[in-house]
């Protein structure tokens, strides 16, 4: 298990480039197994999750080649289906949540699927009922080994229909489209997740030969086709949370940070929801500035009423983000409520953070109220552990602005998401050292 060391107290200044966005990766990658063809994907983010994603479709028997540092294409013509009933591929699921997005492509290409409970994040029940209630209103016949905790899907055909989701899931509309694609008739999904993300997918999907239409809402038509193709280049959109992320650094300990090539069209609200805290920046062309702010004072409504952030499906604000956008508002004036509607453990991190001076009532588990320091009071470095991707990167940003040291144990999970982040935030003038 890995630890950084972090020396707080270092302004970080200069330019930044975020990684591809590893959500669209997971995605994007497992849809090369639509086809028997070439599919060459660009920008892909050299992290845990997806390093590890690739390796488990290399054991399946996909071909990668790797045209440069992330620029890999894909073939899938000799998948090993045999490989899916072993234990190791059954252990290496466990593992990977995004595991789970192989069940659409490989019933859709093959008729059937074999995936263990999938592993990821402590923060709190995922359940996966819409992916498999996609699947079953597809035509597919589920069960579930209790003993072995796999999940298998067979189908001998896949025939379009109506579906309107319980919840605007994102992997589990991804798994229905890529199943969708190759269904005999026309799908119908009403409240689908819409997410930038899905919106490359299914543009990626239509450049291989699929007929979907109404991408960018949450009413999605899918015509079936008989077979995909490849030959076709994707490009993976920058990373919305990284970006997120730098956002909320550059605000706590910047002295003039630039995101470069940032995908502004693509960040929906998160920009306005850094600004609902006070946050001045600044967006030229593709790229954002956030220049250095002693103070950031955080908005009320119109009417005078207490600041509420909440996490909503797109173009709401992302869940992911509510950890940094926490930490960011313990040095803000004024105070906040935070209200986490979609996982029930992922405001826990925030006893961290009361250890280290932050002004934090947690209500139940899904709502904290942040009493702003206006820098007043200083975090102080403590000794921690990173629960999830986010809330690991969130106490790393504390770590940042605290005064002292802090140590971050089982950096894997920031690893999961984030590329080599200690080098890049050293480059900006950061003092993190990895053990």
């Amino acid at each position: 298990m890995s630890t950084f060391i972090i020396e707080g107290g270092h302004r970080l200044k200069g330019e930044i480039t975020p990684q591809g966005a590893k959500n669209e990766a997971l995605q994007v990658i497992c849809a090369t197994l639509l086809t028997d063809e070439e599919v060459r994907i660009q920008n892909i983010p050299n992290i845990l999750d997806v390093n590890n994603l690739i390796a488990l479709l290399g054991k399946i028997g996909v071909e990668t080649h790797w045209n440069a540092p992330g620029d890999c294409t894909f073939k899938a013509a000799q998948v090993d289906l045999d490989y899916l009933q072993s234990q190791e591929f059954m252990e290496h699921c466990a593992r990977l949540r995004g595991s789970v997005l192989l069940i659409g492509p490989l019933t859709a290409r093959f008729g059937k699927a074999r995936i263990a409970k999938p592993g990821g994040d402590k923060i709190g029940r995922r359940r996966l009922d819409t992916h498999f209630y996609g699947m079953q209103k597809l035509g597919a016949r589920f069960f579930f080994d209790e003993e072995k905790g796999a999940y298998s899907i067979e189908a001998d055909k896949l025939t379009g229909t109506y579906m309107l989701l319980d919840e605007a899931s994102i992997t589990g509309t991804a798994n229905i489209i890529m199943a969708a694609v190759l269904a005999h008739g026309t799908t119908t999904i009403y409240n689908a997740a819409c997410e930038p993300y899905i919106q490359q997918l299914c543009h990626m999907l239509n450049k291989m030969g699929a007929n979907i239409s109404g991408i960018a809402s949450n009413l999605l038509t899918i015509r079936g086709v008989d077979r995909l193709h490849g030959h076709v280049q994707h490009r993976i959109l920058p990373d919305m949370i990284e970006i997120g992320s730098f956002i909320g650094m550059g605000a706590m300990v910047g002295d003039g940070l630039t995101i470069r090539g940032a995908g502004v069209k693509s960040l929906g609200i998160i920009p306005e929801a850094f600004r609902r805290l006070g946050i001045r920046l600044y967006i030229k062309g593709d790229d954002i500035l956030i220049p250095a702010q002693k103070h950031y004072q955080i908005e009320s409504f119109i009417d005078g009423s207490f600041m509420t952030l909440a996490d909503a499906p797109w173009p709401g604000l992302t869940p992911d983000l509510l950890s940094v956008l926490i930490v960011v508002a313990t040095q803000a004036r004024g105070s906040v409520l935070f209200h986490q509607k979609m996982f029930e453990s992922r405001l826990f991190f925030v006893d961290k953070l009361i250890e280290m001076g932050a002004q934090i009532i947690l209500c139940d588990p899904h709502r904290a109220v942040v009493v702003g320091h206006d820098h007043k009071i200083k975090l102080r470095g403590r000794r921690m552990v990173s629960p999830d991707i986010r809330a690991g990167i969130a106490l790393l940003i504390a770590a940042l602005s605290a005064e002292g040291i802090s140590q971050i144990d089982n950096v894997e999970q920031i690893d999961r998401g984030y590329e080599n982040i200690e080098s890049r935030l050293n480059a900006l003038g950061a003092c993190i050292t990895r053990k």
